[in-house]
């Protein structure tokens, strides 16, 4: 019975915790979801630019390297 008890216990933690969190979460206002897709976009934005230029730097040292062969 206590192999049973040892894996059913985490179980049971886990879900009471987990039912906790889901019952403290809450839907976000207007304001609240333009900052975070704010944010999201001008975090895409700044991952593209920090992409194309390390594409942008990249490729002449490609060429040397491979047209040099």
């Amino acid at each position: 019975m206590e192999a049973i008890d040892s894996v059913v216990d985490p179980l049971r933690v886990f879900a009471k915790e987990s039912t906790r969190l889901v019952k403290r979460c809450h839907k976000p206002d207007r304001k609240e979801f333009a900052k975070v897709a704010i944010r999201t976009a001008i975090g895409f934005v700044a991952m593209g630019f920090v992409g194309f230029f390390v594409k942008l730097v990249f490729i002449p040292i490609n060429n040397i390297i491979v047209g040099s062969v």
